[in-house]
């Protein structure tokens, strides 16, 4: 290597020592303020995640929207303290805002369906018109709230099916809640020749009775109807939802099995047929 050539390498190493210290002295500050405030930052964020957890946690506000609101605290202000960070680095942010909100006006739009799932179920969980363990009914489907997650309700019912309720259908629409019990509604007809009341009295001896009824003593039982068949006898009480059919049929074999016992007939429709002769 001829003379020439070694003095440019030196000049332009001299050239990058100068680059470099001069870097370094006139953002040096910077970007040791940089680092400081995002540090900071992530402290700040740390201890207001737990700040929020901790009240949520007080007030017995449900553990999924602790979670989520917690881990949403925390990524907000690690947000605001990068944007502040980089401005302390003389880097402009602008255009980086516009295009994170061309990008979430995007996302907004193709995931809008699974965002009105998850405001609804931040609703349900705030004002908890139902909790696990209800039973409830919307838009004609019933059963056990098994779970509440952000975008769904879980439901249950006796055959063990599960069924995913997006949570958009339930806020907003007729919601009805039975909470752990279950309604029966049945009806059965006795001769009009037989005392009504004393129907009335045995059935609701069965109801009160019963281990199966929840609350016998509130079943309600009366007449409901008169048709051609009979006196109608309404029957109206509560069972569990988790085992709603077994008790149904247990309670309506003893209702049968006590009217049999006090000789009280279930009368058949009967038709005349008259023949004439030609």
């Amino acid at each position: 290597m001829n003379e020439q050539g070694l003095d440019q390498e030196i000049a332009q190493l001299q050239n990058a020592y100068s680059m470099i210290t001069e870097f370094i002295v006139q953002y040096s500050f910077s970007i040791l303020g940089a680092a400081l405030i995002f540090l900071i930052g992530l402290w700040v964020a740390a201890k207001a995640s737990n700040l929020v957890t901790r009240l949520f946690e007080k007030h017995e506000i449900d553990i999924t929207l602790s979670n989520f609101t917690s881990n949403f605290v925390r990524i907000l202000i690690i947000l605001l303290v990068g944007v502040i960070a980089l401005g302390k680095l003389g880097i402009s942010v602008t255009p980086m805002v516009a295009a994170i909100g061309a990008a979430s006006l995007g996302a907004g739009l193709a995931l809008q369906g699974m965002l009105a799932n998850y405001a609804a179920g931040i609703t349900i969980i705030v004002t908890r018109p139902f909790i696990v363990g209800n039973t409830i009914e919307v838009k004609g489907v019933s059963g056990l709230v098994k779970d509440i997650h952000l975008g769904m309700t879980v439901l249950t019912n006796e055959e063990g099916e599960q069924i995913n309720v997006p949570n958009k259908h339930i806020v907003g629409e007729v919601l009805h809640n039975s909470f752990a019990n279950k309604l029966v509604e049945t009806t059965l007809n006795i001769s009009y020749q037989t005392d009504p009341e004393q129907v009335v009295a045995i059935l609701k001896r069965v109801l009160t009775d019963s281990t199966q009824v929840s609350d016998g003593e509130h079943a309600q039982v009366g007449i409901n109807d008169f048709n051609s068949i009979g006196i109608e006898i309404g029957i109206r009480y509560w069972v569990a939802t988790e085992s709603y059919f077994q008790d149904k049929y247990q309670t309506n074999s003893s209702l049968i099995k006590a009217l049999r016992e006090a000789n009280i007939e279930i009368p058949c429709p009967v038709r005349e047929i008259h023949i004439q002769a030609p």
